[in-house]
């Protein structure tokens, strides 16, 4: 079958497109045939060598969907020609999080899914929504997860709160759709124009441009009549986290869920002590949390907001363009059946 490898860690350039065995699922495992991936920052982390070491060859992307095409012995749960995704950590299907659940994340610790072919755990996939095509259910592992872990596993989003958001990429958009779906009011931030205004068409409240907004932590509280916001789901890092704390209302949320820009800060401890504020680490969620969603997806007709699809053999320039920072949603490579 064909796959593509990372043969090292220099960006996009170390995808190589080779052909290894088809695996075959032993007790307990489905084999799946992979139709759509979506890629995340943390693909291009792993890429250019800033996520930590991992063992090369490596199969990368947490995110695919694709049907059911055999099962190994013993699989109860599934049959041939279901329809499912894989959940980002293999190890994590309910309960709290661990440490050792870490160890079981696909395309890192674990062999991903850029390729025709993957062996999954039993327990380790999820049924898809029937509205939602392969492409659009790939960008479900990872992205739209974490936001609901964030705003609703862990914030309990409700009426008459208000998210801030940072950025257009796949987190911060499904966060969008999410807390629209719970009645919150949200902004959401970009530097560009064009993509603030398509935010406001998927129904963002207030938007605000951080490049000519540079204070924009003095407009989230112009905009919330100087009370802050409930809950920052916080994908920047470094250079955003300081500002996050300053948007915070009385006894808020920040859901930290990646560093764009960095993953070290000075903290304003003061920021947390005067607000009360609780400072939640978001690491994607469990297959619980999955179901969770998708039951949200399918009651209320939410469909994930995909920028732009390239082809499974141009996959490297599916990476580019999220390189890039142009993308609105998420990347998606397909392989078009």
């Amino acid at each position: 079958m064909k796959a593509f490898q990372l043969h090292g860690q220099s960006g996009p350039e170390s995808l190589r497109l080779v052909e290894i065995p088809e695996p075959r699922p032993g007790p307990g495992q489905v084999l799946i045939r992979v139709r759509a991936n979506s890629l995340n920052y943390r693909d291009l982390m792993i890429a250019d060598g800033r996520y930590g070491k991992i063992n090369l060859p490596l199969v990368p992307l947490s995110d695919g969907a694709g049907e059911i095409v055999g099962v190994g012995p013993g699989v109860a749960r599934w049959q041939t020609g279901d329809r499912v995704a894989g959940t980002f950590f293999q190890g994590w299907s309910s309960g709290t999080y661990r440490r050792e659940i870490l160890g079981t994340a696909l395309g890192g610790a674990l062999g991903g899914m850029l390729a025709e072919f993957v062996v999954l755990s039993e327990a380790g996939v999820v049924a898809i929504p029937a509205q939602l095509s392969f492409a659009e259910a790939a960008t479900l592992p990872c992205a739209g997860v974490t936001a609901w872990h964030a705003l609703v596993a862990r914030g309990r989003v409700g009426a008459h709160e208000t998210v801030l958001l940072l950025g257009t990429g796949g987190v911060s958009l499904f966060a969008l759709q999410i807390a629209r779906l719970h009645g919150a009011r949200t902004i959401i931030t970009s530097g560009s124009d064009e993509k603030l205004v398509r935010a406001r068409a998927l129904g963002a409240d207030a938007t605000i441009n951080y490049q000519t907004t540079p204070d924009w932590d003095e407009e989230v509280f112009r905009l919330t009549q100087k009370q802050g916001v409930d809950h920052v789901v916080e994908v920047g890092g470094t250079g955003t986290f300081p500002k996050s704390l300053r948007s915070l209302a009385a006894n808020s949320q920040v859901h930290v869920v990646g560093g764009v820009s960095g993953f070290t800060s000075d903290i304003p401890l003061r920021e947390i002590l005067g607000r009360l504020a609780t400072i939640n680490g978001i690491f994607v969620g469990s297959r619980e949390m999955f179901e969770g969603f998708n039951r949200a997806i399918i009651q209320n007709g939410l469909k994930p907001v995909i920028d732009r699809v390239f082809p499974f053999e141009d996959a490297p320039a599916a990476y580019r363009h999220l390189q890039s920072g142009n993308h609105f949603g998420k990347v998606v490579v397909s392989s078009g059946d």
